[in-house]
């Protein structure tokens, strides 16, 4: 059956699918009315929206495994989600499709202190698993910008990082091991509650697959002994080039600091109006590098990344007095994007990853693209990891201008190609870079993306049109390519 005639199924059906899902699902667990649905219309890119044929909101893995198993049979194609932060839209909806929302699966089900582990459901939200172990000494160490409200099953599906990971790394660094109902609806296990499990590695695979091979019901996570003390350095740079080879020198010292972040003069002023953490807003870049561990081993590198910011052209180089001083020097990073709303209708979050040696190289031609297409760009970075984060600035209300801004971003993330990256580092490809992964990637690589899906969903049911484009597309986005045009993302609704 095709995705076509499992549309018209649906359609048709979809009386016989609310009674069938009723069977074993409480009454309000399943919405089907149109005002019930619009809330789940999308993601965190909320240009793209489609409301779903229906939502689901399961409590117990059971439930789970008799949702998939009824839509395998029915060959209705299924979306899960979780918090609904993602920022490509990866939980986007189908008008065709169930959406199945994790959002009961809330609880923390085990901590294990002595083996530094938690067990935890995908509903759980990032933030909750370190508040929970803060007595104990202990953190979990990703803690992507949106922690306070994503959850660890969508950090997962993405495989997000955050301020911390270039020291202790992305979400697959740090959990051990996965339960997933497959779209057939048995239970898997992967990976093991031991650092290390015989086998192919298929946790790292499930890592940042963006829901289209398997619905995580439990991930166990690894805890970490919150370091002895951690300090902050703000430098401020008159030159943006000069603060990318900045980070690019400290790194090369043999220095990994806890976290390395940069934001350029438009994010600086937009993120001191917003929470006033005592940024320069005149500099034209500021970095902030944090080191963590012993008193000693802190106040020994401190030393050696101020001689390199320095030496690199700093112009004004702090350190943060107190704990508190620290804290607000990070809250103007973390509160970047929402202070980026505040001074423009609309924005358009990108993310690509590029070695951090070409970035003041891509700095300089983001500058150059923002003024080609007439929109400003404000950057902020996982500069340690080369992560760019270009938030590009337009009005929706414009015509024309969200048009503009995609084919800006197009232009950025295939930017990054072309000096050695990728077009994403954590926040996942979803639909808004459906089109770059047929510059990331050949032909021959591709029919190996379809062939890892097909293993675990032959029938294509799980998050269909996400992450990996078919070889048409990639053709067709060639041939658009060549004579200058642009292939729209595929049939769903722009706001």
């Amino acid at each position: 059956m095709t995705h076509a005639d499992a549309a018209t199924v649906a359609k048709t059906d979809k009386p016989s699918l609310v009674s069938a899902l009723r069977a074993f699902l409480p009454r309000e667990a399943v919405l089907h009315h149109d005002d019930e649905l619009r809330p789940y219309e999308c993601d965190g890119l909320s240009a793209y929206r489609a409301v779903p044929l229906m939502v689901v909101l399961p409590e117990t893995t059971d439930q789970v495994q008799r949702i998939l198993r009824l839509c395998s049979e029915r060959k209705i194609p299924v979306v899960a989600r979780g918090a609904g932060t993602g920022l490509s839209g990866g939980a986007l909806p189908l008008p065709d499709g169930i959406l199945l929302s994790l959002a009961k699966f809330s609880r923390i089900l085990e901590i294990d202190r002595v083996n530094r582990t938690a067990r935890v459901q995908p509903g759980v939200r990032n933030l909750a698993i370190s508040q929970a172990v803060a007595s104990d000494g202990l953190y979990y160490a990703p803690d992507p910008t949106s922690q306070i409200a994503c959850s660890i099953g969508g950090n997962v599906a993405e495989n997000s990082g955050g301020i911390h990971c270039l020291k202790y790394g992305l979400t697959v660094h740090n959990i051990l091991r996965l339960e997933v109902i497959t779209m057939d609806g048995e239970r898997a296990t992967i990976g093991a509650d031991a650092l290390d499990s015989p086998g192919y590695d298929l946790l790292a695979l499930m890592t940042g697959s963006e829901g289209m091979l398997g619905v995580i019901v439990e991930v166990t996570v690894k805890l970490l002994p919150q370091p002895e003390t951690a300090q902050l350095v703000m430098a401020a740079f008159d030159d943006i080039e000069k603060a990318g080879d900045a980070v690019a020198r400290i790194i090369g010292a043999g220095i990994i600091p806890a976290a390395l972040e940069m934001m350029d003069n438009p994010a600086i002023r937009a993120a001191e109006e917003f929470v006033h953490a005592n940024y320069p807003v005149d500099a034209a870049a500021i970095l902030l590098c944090e080191l963590d561990g012993t008193a000693g081993e802190v106040a020994e590198q401190i030393q050696q990344v101020e001689k390199v910011l320095k030496e690199r052209g700093a112009g004004e180089i702090r350190k943060a007095r107190d704990e508190q001083e620290r804290i607000i020097f990070w809250s103007g990073r973390k509160a970047a994007f929402p202070a980026v709303g505040r001074i423009s209708p609309d924005y358009y979050c990108m993310d690509g990853t590029i070695p951090r040696q070409r970035l003041a190289e891509v700095l300089k031609k983001t500058a150059e693209l923002s003024e080609k297409y007439k929109l400003r760009v404000a950057n902020v970075f996982h500069a340690g990891d080369g992560n760019l984060h270009p938030l590009i600035l337009y009005d929706a209300n414009n015509p024309g201008e969200l048009k503009r801004a995609e084919e800006l971003g197009g232009q950025i993330l295939e930017l990054c190609v072309a000096v050695g990256g990728t077009i994403t580092g954590e926040h996942g490809v979803g639909i808004e870079k459906i089109n770059q992964m047929c510059v990331q990637f050949d032909e021959h690589e591709l029919t190996q993306f379809h062939a890892v899906k097909s293993a675990f969903d032959p029938d294509g049911l799980l998050n269909p049109g996400k992450a990996v484009p078919t070889l048409r597309r990639c053709a067709e986005f060639g041939a658009m390519h060549v004579h200058g045009g642009k292939l729209p993302h595929p049939d769903i609704p722009r706001f």
